[in-house]
């Protein structure tokens, strides 16, 4: 797992998510609608007082909240070493088959339309074979992925249900630094349980899904002081008025539960995620093609900028969107349609709303000079089109989510060996999948002896299908391993 550090370490929300083998088929709908226009027109309560502030009464938000917030259960199967196992079923003749273990975990969801459709983390659901979706009311269903999003942690999933109840959306613009939320969830499977605390700042960025397997992650939290714990990832916060405002998703801590600060993702970065999705089986991202840095006091003193606001144009890359309209190096932007922009995680969220082709009106300042640019944002390609997702699903090596690095001389009179190469670093992926302990240093990858990390990496790109991983376990008890490559 991966520690991030802010106010301490992060734990990745994986509040409650599952690591485990398995892919689910995605599900295709016709002339797909938005999420708001599925919900409908439905009349909600009046939780506001006559003078139009929020009621100071949790019970009505609470009403309103609870049943349609879900508890989502997943179910594994975890590769373990040791002796005596047949691996011939799954590597072909020669090997042996590991023991299979049951494993899962558990979170929360959001029921976003009457027939079912649900919100959740990414993380609770990846790699599980099997999801459970159990309701407020104790009905239980087994669940479809539409699709997911590892860049914002979030997936869409779909029970065949009607009338059920869901939140609507309320506007994360318009949410306050210190005005009172709700978390809703199901920490340490307590289900159907709400906290409260105040929103208390907007726009962090904690480095939480960044990696190098996900280089276009988009983080803007809200942070809220409501007690969040494992089992809450992917629930609901909400207002006073009952609106969903954020999927809950990380939690700042040193013990594993909760420690004073959560996170949530903010509800307008889940319409466009889940609207995307079933629209286009995948999220559409549009690009200004620029590197960026936040306006600090020692940025603006280095280059001579006047206030201390908006974001500074370190690099326009060549034949952008941004270059196309005019951006240059040194620009600093302050606005992206009329919506102030004063750190870089604020404006990733704001351009990652829009599609590929989409205009903007960015302002920017220029030696003090104020003016609107207007680049049509480009993908991933460099072109202005919509990116239709592929049949072909996505190849998966077994280098996904890990770094290795050399033995020294001190591994090998340890474990009594010649060769082999450590695992410096285990985050996701099949290893992660497999159970494969940070520390673990692999002697042999298909019966093949490795040397170098080089050559390790050469064998674990190219394999295909299943991978026969043997070695030495950090307590050094021997390890091996069968990675299920998709």
């Amino acid at each position: 797992m991966n520690y991030k550090k802010i106010l301490g370490t992060f734990l990745v929300a994986c509040l409650g998510g599952a690591v485990a083998l398995g892919v689910f088929k995605i599900v295709e709908k016709k002339n797909p609608k938005s999420i708001e226009e599925m919900q409908g027109k439905v009349a909600f309560a009046n939780l506001r007082n006559p003078d139009g502030t929020p009621a100071f009464d949790f019970t009505q938000p609470s009403a309103v909240a609870t049943p349609a917030v879900v508890h989502i259960k997943t179910t594994a199967e975890a590769v373990s070493g040791g002796e005596g196992f047949d691996f011939h079923q799954f590597f072909g003749e020669g090997f042996e088959m590991p023991e299979l273990q049951p494993g899962g975990g558990s979170g929360s969801g959001v029921i976003m339309t009457p027939d079912g459709y649900i919100a959740t983390n990414n993380h609770v659901i990846e790699g599980a074979n099997t999801i459970e979706v159990v309701l407020n009311d104790k009905r239980s269903f087994q669940a479809e992925l539409v699709g997911r999003d590892p860049s914002t942690d979030l997936a869409l999933l779909k029970i065949e249900a009607t009338d059920l109840s869901f939140l609507r959306f309320g506007n994360s613009d318009n949410v306050k630094v210190g005005e009172w939320v709700m978390a809703v969830g199901n920490p340490f499977n307590l289900t159907s349980t709400v906290t409260a605390g105040i929103v208390s700042a907007k726009g962090r960025n904690i480095n939480l899904l960044r990696d190098a397997n996900n280089q276009y992650a988009i983080e803007n939290f809200i942070q809220t002081d409501a007690a969040v714990n494992p089992g809450n990832s992917g629930g609901a916060l909400v207002n006073m008025d009952g609106e969903l405002i954020g999927i809950n998703t990380a939690i700042a801590t040193r013990t594993g539960s909760y420690a004073g600060y959560s996170f949530a993702v903010p509800v307008n970065i889940v319409k466009k995620v889940m609207d995307d999705i079933l629209k286009y089986g995948e999220v559409q991202r549009g690009f200004l093609g620029i590197e960026i840095a936040d306006v600090t006091a020692a940025l603006a003193q280095e280059k001579g900028i006047k206030d201390i606001k908006g974001v500074y144009v370190n690099r326009v890359n060549e034949s952008s969107a941004a270059e196309k309209a005019g951006i240059k190096d040194g620009d600093v932007i302050i606005k992206i349609n009329d919506v102030a922009v004063n750190s870089s995680s604020e404006l990733q969220e704001q351009v990652s709303r829009y599609h590929p082709g989409d205009k903007l009106n960015v302002t920017v300042k220029r030696k003090d000079k104020e003016m609107v640019l207007n680049p049509v944002l480009k993908n991933r390609e460099g072109t202005t089109e919509i990116v239709k997702k592929s049949d072909k699903k996505e190849s998966v090596t077994a280098m996904k989510g890990v770094e290795l690095e050399g033995i020294d001389a001190a591994d090998k009179k340890k474990f009594s060996i010649k060769n082999g190469v450590k695992l410096k670093k285990v985050s996701n992926g099949p290893f992660k999948n497999a159970r494969v302990p940070e520390g673990f240093i692999i002697t042999h990858i298909d019966k093949k002896p490795v040397y170098t990390t080089t050559e390790a990496k050469r064998l674990l790109e190219t394999k295909k299908g299943g991978i026969l991983v043997e070695g030495y376990n950090p307590d050094g008890s021997e390890g091996v391993y069968g990675l299920k490559l998709e």
